[in-house]
């Protein structure tokens, strides 16, 4: 059985992890791709 102690940690931790994922993918679509490596995909385009 689970107390509700052990709910409330388990939701306070859900809670968090959710946070850090949302901060993790933002700070990913918001990052530009870097010049260097756009310039590869496209040279790996013309090759094809």
């Amino acid at each position: 059985m689970i107390s509700k102690q052990d709910d409330s940690r388990r939701n306070a931790v859900e809670r968090q992890i959710d946070e850090n994922l949302r901060r993790v993918y933002e700070q990913d679509v918001t990052e530009q791709i870097p010049e260097r490596f756009l310039e590869l995909l496209k040279q790996l385009r013309e090759k094809e």
